[in-house]
């Protein structure tokens, strides 16, 4: 047996967190998995796992071994990739992390599009809300919505992305359109604990700087998505991605506010690790998904 056999299969041991977990994955029983990565360690002379009924760790030298073997693999299948390219077969698994509230949202669509026409790929998709660390954890690329802060990643913007406040007509009859955006402290707000601002909103000042508002309300939730649903129930003004908000204000069953105030520059971006050779299938995903995104404005469909 070969030794990038062994190290792939290490690495699918270290990113499944166990034998069983790598075995269900890569379609490999879990005796096998075991024989090559002690067939490894042999090779080596150097133990990399820590291995007990009940607990699973590296030790330093597989910590070591599995940052620089899981760059050597993607180096190989880069190379790989890029011959493939050039006969426009491209395969491979692709790793994602992308937010929840991407997925879930129309613009989530964009992901079953480019797994529907690339059936030679495999779209391993990661929804967490959370800045996933893409080196450390072994992703291939991650989505971002935000505004995006100076970093060792490469970044491509897919859309721009901007926030909007609104209520229901409800709430504006009852309380009334907000003239500023002090305003929102003695009105119901509603708080999404999952954003990054939670009860102190951000709005650009009148001399232009950027002010804090502190806001509160009857009911704290931890989505865009569920925070959208108590706005159209009435409970109060919130912060929402305009993604999230367009249909609902399309329809008239929210009515943004403060559109003057609310601050600008934010993005969509695809992001992914500094490397000497981007793998062909990233490179293929990036530019799909800024081909969809290009195609009809589709943030807003």
């Amino acid at each position: 047996m070969d030794t990038l056999t062994r190290m792939r299969a290490f690495i699918d041991v270290v990113e499944a967190e166990g034998f069983s977990a790598a075995g269900r994955k890569v379609g490999r029983s879990k005796a096998l998995l075991s024989k090559y990565v002690r067939e490894l360690e042999d090779e080596l002379g150097a133990l990399l796992l820590n291995r007990t009924t009940r607990q699973f760790s590296l030790t330093e030298a597989g910590h070591t071994y599995y940052q620089r073997a899981s760059e050597i693999v993607k180096e190989i299948d880069s190379l790989a990739d890029s011959v493939r390219e050039t006969s426009g077969d491209v395969r491979g698994r692709i790793k994602l992390s992308a937010p929840r509230t991407f997925a879930d949202a129309p613009i989530g669509q964009s992901l079953n599009d480019f797994a529907k026409e690339h059936r030679d790929s495999v779209l391993e998709n990661h929804l967490d809300d959370r800045f996933v660390d893409l080196v450390e954890e072994g992703f291939d690329m991650a989505i971002r919505i935000s505004r995006l802060e100076s970093s060792s990643l490469i970044a491509k913007r897919l859309a721009p992305f901007s926030i909007q406040v609104c209520a229901s007509p409800d709430v504006i009859a009852e309380h009334g359109v907000p003239g500023r955006p002090q305003d929102l402290a003695k009105l119901p707000c509603i708080i999404d604990t999952n954003g990054r601002w939670l009860s102190n909103w951000p709005f650009r000042g009148e001399s232009g700087d950027t002010i804090s508002v502190a806001v509160s309300g009857p009911i704290e939730v931890n989505s865009p998505i569920a925070a959208r649903a108590a706005a159209l129930s009435g409970l109060g003004f919130a912060v929402l991605p305009d993604f999230i908000a367009a249909p609902e204000i399309e329809s008239g069953r929210l009515v943004p506010v403060l559109q003057d105030r609310v601050l600008t520059g934010g993005g969509i971006f695809a992001v992914y690790p500094h490397r000497r050779y981007l793998p062909a299938k990233v490179r293929v995903l990036v530019d799909y998904l800024a081909q969809w995104f290009r195609q009809g404005d589709r943030a807003g469909s």
